[in-house]
């Protein structure tokens, strides 16, 4: 599908679409697999954080969702636009009208010398949104929906960290993408306002419908969304769900069923009650470990850390359940010592023959 700027739902399915992505960097001396296969599906109007570790594989996924790089196999399809070959045409078409950023650094999100209304009012100006009365009512409206109305006329250095993210964040939507990428959006925040810019996105994405991905290391983010996706190696390994208590799990983890089915109002637009109107002694988190095309898995590290998991491990098929044990085989006891056999009982004296007459006589001369 082309990226031009026709109706951003125009396209069925998945919003995020990665089907066996490899990504190889290669030098004279050393070739690094980045991506190993990963695969990775996210719903239309989810929010979902991808948590990994730094080297893991998940700057580099991010780079290529958002159209900076290509895989080197494997294929990426982001709100409808397969990212393989695109030209530089329609990869200018694609970053203005079909996805937004949030970086970490703020010089790569604001312009110092423009104020935060002139930011945002500079993305619709490149989106071709033309008009200046329709121009200041959209800039109005996306920084009311981040709750900075009040900042328009500050330029970035007036502003805390957190109130340049949440900025960042309107300049992100203000073209009205599909999608919302985040690279670490709180790295430089203090835990307090972190919390407090991860609410804004988690209410953005309720508000808006954008589908958004926060790439992060912090594995805190997963209280402000519905599925956290781990990634190690280069290939998700595990996935949490967080559903209010007696919701049912639709399909299966990773599967399009799992994060499109449950109702949690997040990402719709509309007025039904999210998870986070629920008590949290209400909310079930479950862990769920992605099984790729060959059947492939991994399991969670402090699970292998906890029963001492390592090399291979042992695989019995239950009636309801597979359970796994670890598999290598404990120290064997030593073998007891043979008991010594009992010694033979003496054999009895022999009785003393009975005396005869003959013995009694005088032996003759």
């Amino acid at each position: 599908m082309s990226p031009r700027p026709t109706d951003r739902r125009e396209h069925d399915g998945p919003d995020i679409v990665c089907r066996d992505l490899v990504r190889i960097f290669r030098t004279r001396d050393v070739e690094v697999q980045a991506l190993q296969g990963l695969d990775l599906v996210v719903e239309r109007g989810d929010i979902t954080a991808l948590v990994g570790a730094s080297g893991s594989g998940k700057s580099t996924l991010l780079t290529i969702l958002s159209g900076l790089d290509e895989p080197s196999a494997g294929s990426a399809v982001v709100a409808g636009v397969d990212l393989s070959g695109l030209s530089a045409r329609d990869r200018a078409l694609f970053h203005r009208h079909r996805v937004g950023f949030v970086w970490q650094q703020t010089s790569r999100n604001l312009l110092p010398f423009l104020t935060a209304a002139q930011n945002v009012a500079a993305v619709l100006a490149v989106a071709g949104l033309r008009g200046g009365r329709a121009r200041r009512r959209r800039v109005d409206e996306v920084l009311g929906l981040l709750d900075v109305a009040d900042l328009g006329d500050r330029l970035p250095r007036e502003l805390s960290g957190g109130q340049q993210q949440r900025v960042a964040l309107a300049v992100a939507v203000a073209g009205d993408p599909a999608v919302l990428l985040a690279d670490e959006p709180t790295g430089a925040l203090d835990d307090e306002t972190s919390a407090e810019v991860l609410e804004a996105m988690r209410l953005l994405n309720e508000r808006s419908g954008v589908t958004t991905l926060i790439v992060t290391h912090d594995a805190s983010v997963a209280e402000h969304v519905r599925r956290t996706v781990q990634i190690r190696d280069g290939r998700t390994s595990t996935e949490v769900l967080r559903r209010r208590r007696g919701e049912p799990v639709a399909g299966g983890a990773g599967s399009t069923a799992a994060t499109g089915d449950v109702d949690t109002g997040m990402g719709t637009g509309t007025a039904r009650r999210t998870l986070a109107d629920a008590d949290q002694g209400d909310v079930v988190a479950e862990e769920f470990s992605v099984i790729d095309r060959v059947g492939r898995l991994q399991l969670p590290e402090a699970f292998q850390q906890q029963l001492g998991l390592r090399d291979r491990v042992r695989l019995s098929l239950e009636p309801d359940h597979v359970a796994v044990r670890p598999g290598h085989d404990p120290a064997p006891a030593p073998a007891p010592a043979p008991a010594a056999a009992p010694a033979p009982a003496p054999a009895p004296a022999p009785a003393p023959a009975p005396a005869t007459a003959a013995d009694d006589e005088e032996p003759r001369p």
